[in-house]
């Protein structure tokens, strides 16, 4: 089982970027899909995007365009860059497999966008 750590959530303007990191306890090689997903107060954990071991990313509709999801197997972590940041961002993020597994969620990273 590996042990997922989420980094670099904070306080932002709308418009602003933030890069989310990932560090996993132990080689993320073998596992086909990693994604990201968050929960906004009082709503469901919702996937927002997944990149497969050979690099094919998906993205929500409601990010597309403006996330970007990567993986570096060496360094076994995941990351999420967000650009033009909207509040409706504002959640905590957290990263899984894709799709998730339940003993692997993390504690997650706070993202907030102010307007």
């Amino acid at each position: 089982q590996v042990q997922l750590v989420e980094s670099g959530g904070g306080l932002v303007q709308a418009g602003g970027s933030l890069r989310l990191s990932c560090a996993a306890s132990r080689s993320i090689f073998s596992i086909n899909a990693m994604g990201w997903y968050r929960q906004a107060p009082g709503k469901q954990r919702e996937l927002v995007a997944q990149i497969t071991s050979g690099g094919q990313t998906n993205y929500a509709d409601s990010v597309k365009g403006r996330f970007t999801i990567s993986r570096d197997n060496a360094k076994n972590t995941v990351y999420l860059r967000m650009n033009s940041l909207k509040p409706e961002d504002t959640a905590v993020y957290y990263c899984n497999k894709a799709p998730y597994a339940a003993g692997y969620w993390g504690q997650g990273t706070q993202v907030t966008v102010s307007s």
